[in-house]
């Protein structure tokens, strides 16, 4: 081999390691969805919180599910996993401040955990201090290793061969493949429209929010979910792929960060489906935030998405107060 041939060669070993290191970091954002700043933090077991207002949603338990659940924290948030059976649980505003407008709140966790905290009850929290009934739906999860050895054992795995061939389902195949997921997020619907008067919701202003996995489950409801008819939906940082836009497409939010390592080079045929479909849809792309943003404090302006996410409901009337 002549000198620019082992130059050549050696550049071209050094670029597959590049892209192989960054399909990695993408597989993990999108499967942890994690701030970036805390990267090393370690998975610690930890006992399953409390949690006396969940509502168990009555889809059964999950096909095959035979690990229990279980939670662990890191990044200072907390996960669960092997969700084997669903609940929703509720975070009410004040009723002298409920607008009537309700949020289901799907959290991220590339359907093998939940960022129950960062992208589930910190959500809820700060939209019932809007006024806004906020219900945090821990749907069902593909089943995961008992013991957390195994499963990070599994996670590596998993990332290796994410970096060998990065999956870019196709949107039918993908909601395809969430049928026990839909199910739950079609009675979280149907439980909130059922003690609306209870929870002094107006029935036709229940929306979703989701996060990542969560999104993917948002836009699935929206597309697939049949009777749940969102009124809007959220999706923060979830696939942008183009769709089939229902006729009866609902309002739709987007936040995603520019230098997300999964889904900020992947095209926004999802914003350019609804546009060309004659629908609301507003996209905020943030310089920089990475995966996994949230409610976690950060320096970078993809903060802001709550903010903009609630002015964007007042300014489509769903944040008014109920008369």
């Amino acid at each position: 081999m002549t000198g620019p041939e082992k130059l050549q060669a050696s550049r071209g070993r050094r670029t597959s390691l590049r892209r192989r290191a960054i399909l990695i970091g993408a597989a993990f954002a999108c499967a942890w969805t994690v701030p970036a700043q805390a990267q090393q933090d370690k998975m610690q077991p930890i006992a399953t919180p409390a949690q006396p207002t969940a509502i168990e949603l009555g889809t059964g338990p999950l096909p095959g599910g035979t690990n229990p659940e279980s939670w662990h924290s890191q990044y200072g948030s907390v996960f669960a996993r092997n969700v084997v059976v669903a609940t929703l649980t509720p975070f009410l505003p004040d009723p002298a401040k409920a607008t009537g407008a309700a949020v289901v709140v799907a959290p991220g966790g590339g359907f093998r955990t939940l960022s129950m905290q960062n992208e589930g009850w910190d959500v809820a929290k700060a939209l019932a201090a809007r006024g806004v009934a906020a219900f945090v739906l821990k749907y069902r999860l593909n089943q995961t290793p008992a013991k957390m050895g195994a499963f990070e054992r599994s996670m590596a795995e998993m990332f290796s061969t994410t970096a060998a061939r990065p999956p870019r389902p196709d949107p039918d195949q993908m909601m395809a493949g969430l049928a026990p997921q839909i199910a739950d997020s079609r009675a979280a619907f149907a439980l909130i429209r059922r003690r609306a008067a209870e929870w002094h919701v107006d029935p036709n202003k229940v929306g979703m929010v989701g996060f990542s996995a969560g999104a993917m489950l948002t836009m699935a409801t929206a597309l697939a979910g049949q009777d749940a008819k969102p009124a809007f939906i959220g999706d923060i940082y979830g696939p942008l792929a183009s769709v089939t836009v229902p006729a009866d497409a609902p309002p739709l939010f987007v936040a995603l960060a520019a230098d997300d390592p999964f889904f900020g080079s992947g095209g926004f045929g999802l914003i350019d489906s609804w546009k060309a479909a004659k629908k609301p849809v507003e996209f905020h792309l943030y310089e920089q935030g990475g995966h996994g943003f949230g409610m976690y404090p950060k320096t970078t302006t993809s903060t802001g998405w709550f903010d903009a996410f609630a002015s964007w409901l007042t300014m489509h009337g769903w944040m008014k107060p109920a008369k």
